[in-house]
């Protein structure tokens, strides 16, 4: 009984821009997990295709579409092909997202509305026009990818943090309205983790790995794999009553304030 609750064998997730990186980690998970994959990305079909047979030499049912998340009439027409050519979407995460690394001071006003368009007004769109679906069939899951931006300030991502610590707010609000449909909406807030993209900087010697490394207590930067199991749990009928939760995957980075564990 308790391997079957992590069975998403004959469910639809859709993961919002994981034709690489994160995304493609927990879509990954909850497809070695049974369910069919649907990914998007926004202008390129060759990342697409590309993502689309990487999930399929894995032995995973993949799909992919070219739609840009923010864009409302583009999201009503794309959902619409996905359930009539792979079926109605059991499980949403909304995962596409930028950041813009620019001191607030030095900002412009259209960059900051750009990041909170993608990472916060998206989620609201695809949430809005997928969960009719789940409520008119008795249940679904939603996942929101929020950030430890979601708790905490850093320097020069003022518009990743307003947009992130909206979602968590945007999060609990969406399970305050659903949760009586059968639907659980939580988030996962990934901690820093070694990709494509953090590459450059998770050398010996540098000096961010060095802090990544001494002020998390597990020591050690999260692998993409990390997040493919708190993505099932929150897809699964293993969290159906878990609802307005951040589960946050950081290696215990927010636990502490003081001097990790693993320093002397």
């Amino acid at each position: 009984m308790s391997i079957n609750l992590f069975d998403l064998t004959g469910k639809v997730a859709l993961v919002t821009g994981a034709v690489h990186g994160l995304g493609m980690a927990m879509a990954k998970g909850l497809g070695h997990a049974g369910a069919k994959i649907v990914v998007n990305e926004r202008t390129s079909l060759e990342k697409v295709n590309s993502a689309v047979e990487e999930y399929r030499s894995e032995g995973i049912d993949a799909h992919g579409y070219i739609f840009d998340v923010t864009d409302e009439a583009a999201v009503i027409e794309n959902l619409k092909k996905i359930e009539d050519e792979v079926g109605s979407i059991d499980i949403l995460i909304n995962n596409a997202g930028i950041i813009k690394r620019t001191p607030m001071i030095d900002m412009e006003v259209a960059d900051f509305e750009a990041v909170i368009k993608v990472d916060l007004v998206s989620p609201f769109i695809m949430s809005k026009y997928v969960v009719k679906g789940m409520i008119e069939r008795g249940g679904g899951k939603i996942i929101n990818i929020c950030s430890m931006m979601s708790e905490l300030g850093r320097d020069s991502v003022s518009a990743y943090a307003a947009a992130k610590g909206g979602l968590k707010m945007l999060t609990k609000n969406m399970a305050t309205e659903w949760a009586k449909f059968n639907i659980q909406t939580n988030g996962i807030g990934p901690g820093y983790f070694a990709t494509s993209q953090t590459a450059p900087i998770r050398v010996d010697g540098h000096p961010f790995n060095d802090f990544i490394i001494s002020r998390t207590p597990a020591a050690r930067w999260g692998e993409p794999d990390d997040l493919g199991g708190a993505a099932i749990f929150l897809a699964s009928k293993a969290s159906d009553f878990v609802n307005g939760h951040i589960l946050y995957v950081d290696g215990g980075i927010l636990a502490t304030i003081g001097k990790p564990s693993n320093e002397n």
